[in-house]
């Protein structure tokens, strides 16, 4: 049987009771009608729970959705979602720059390489929790972490309690590399050169939609993207896309699509901010809203050549209201990190902080990001290994952590051969025509984008 994930009723009802305790809503009646119904717990790891509900549980989980999203929230004043208000609570918003050079092609060849590596890196290990990570790494003779996990000497029996991500230890474990596997953290990056080419760089939420709808497979999809997606086909339109029936809207998935805001908006992190909330508003509101703007804004200082991590990750701050949840989360992820010499004890002290959190929220997350970048001081490999080794949504944290550091880096060939040999020069993707693409035509692509006068059809 058909389990399609990420969308059933019976299974969003359980995350979106945690949302709802998260930020701020009373939902304690409408949970206990739940239980005593026999309605399930989220599923902690899958994206679907084992069995299908009854057709009086799915019918009840739809309806309790819709009771839940008109409860108040007591967080609405400090975490808006519309721009202008961002903006209002954002006392330190990026002035308009004198316009600065655009980062080089190889700039940005090697921050689209910084960004496979980091994500393939990830890949094996994602879903498993963190002592998982650690054990396996360990096994490998691989910790602290420092290249590519492997399977060789192994013992079955931990395989066995902590078994790979089984959709991509075939393509990402050492010793099955063989070019840059499929993954949405690439994926997204594409679709957004895709965005910039055809609508540019006015384009609109609804844009962004469009184009999903015309290049983005719906099976390429998770969480957020992927409830956002089937709200756009059964008539709902942006952005209560990002609020119908949608429990992850506060998860990294607008995170993950946030680097060529960033890459093609050089000095002006308002701008690349505010592109990012157009596409992130499609899927997400709030703190996951943020995560991008955030991601963005930290990229677009770095584009300039500025190799100072701690000030660019500074100016990301810039646009995150100082009130909310990913504020805080960044500030004391970043204070952890500057004054804590190991980082596993770091990580620990993440974890337990947002130990509420899903695996794959912006929250613990982004301050993972931030506490990797800023505890190796922007280094390449440091960066992408803290981040990675951290646990969470590793592949995305090591994605979006070896952008960042490969842009401060600067050249392809100052990344170690051991992380950039493998991918052969080659993208796999369903992305239109990108399949089979290079690191260097992407960066060729995107330097181009950053000279393109503003148009929209």
């Amino acid at each position: 049987m058909l389990r399609l994930s990420w969308v059933q009723p019976e299974d969003l009802l359980g995350h979106e009771l945690a949302q709802a305790y998260q930020d701020g809503r009373a939902p304690e009646a409408i949970a206990a009608r739940w239980y005593a119904a026999g309605g399930p717990e989220a599923p902690p790891r899958a994206g679907t729970s084992p069995t299908p509900a009854s057709r009086y549980l799915r019918a009840l989980a739809g309806d309790l959705l819709d009771e839940l999203a008109e409860l108040p929230s007591g967080l609405t004043d400090a975490e808006p979602t519309d721009l202008g208000r961002i903006r209002a609570h954002c006392p330190d918003w990026p002035a308009r720059p004198v316009p600065a050079p655009a980062p080089t092609q190889t700039h940005l060849e090697t921050a689209w390489l910084g960004r496979a590596v980091g994500c393939l890196l990830g890949k094996p290990v994602e879903k498993l929790p963190l002592e998982g990570i650690r054990d396996l790494a360990r096994a490998g003779g691989n910790w602290p972490l420092r290249t590519w996990f492997t399977a060789r000497g192994v013992p079955d029996d931990l395989l066995r309690a902590h078994p790979w991500n089984r959709r991509s230890a075939p393509t990402s474990l050492a010793e099955n590399i063989d070019g840059m596997p499929e993954d949405d953290d690439l994926n997204y990056p594409l679709l957004n050169l895709l965005l910039l080419q055809r609508y540019g760089r006015d384009f609109t939420t609804a844009d962004v939609a469009r184009l999903w709808l015309d290049e983005l497979p719906a099976g390429r999809t998770f969480t957020a993207e992927r409830v956002a997606y089937r709200n756009l086909l059964t008539g709902v339109e942006p952005p209560h896309t990002a609020h119908h029936r949608n429990p992850f809207r506060e998860w990294i998935g607008a995170l993950i699509r946030a680097d060529v805001h960033g890459w093609t908006n050089p000095g002006d992190p308002a701008a690349a901010a505010e592109a990012a909330h157009r596409d992130a508003t499609l899927t997400h509101t709030a703190n996951g809203v943020y995560a991008a703007m955030f991601t963005a804004a930290t990229i677009a200082e770095a584009a300039t050549g500025h190799r100072d991590i701690h000030a660019c990750l500074r100016t990301g701050l810039t646009v995150v209201p100082p009130a909310s949840r990913l504020a805080e989360a960044i500030r004391h992820a970043v204070h952890l990190a500057r004054t804590t010499e190991d980082f596993d004890t770091v990580v620990d002290a993440l974890h337990t902080t947002h130990r509420a959190y899903h695996w794959v929220h912006a929250l613990p997350n982004t301050a993972l990001i931030a506490a990797a970048l800023t505890h190796a001081n922007g280094d390449f490999s440091g960066s992408i290994c803290r981040a990675v080794s951290g646990g969470w949504d590793t592949d995305s944290n090591g994605a979006t952590a070896g952008s960042v550091a490969g842009l401060l880096t600067g050249a392809p060939a100052a990344l170690p051969d051991r992380w950039t040999t493998p991918l052969k020069n080659r993208l796999a993707t369903s992305v239109a025509d990108f399949d089979g693409i290079g690191f260097d035509t992407l960066a060729q692509l995107t330097h181009q984008l950053t000279h393109r006068e503003t148009r929209h059809p």
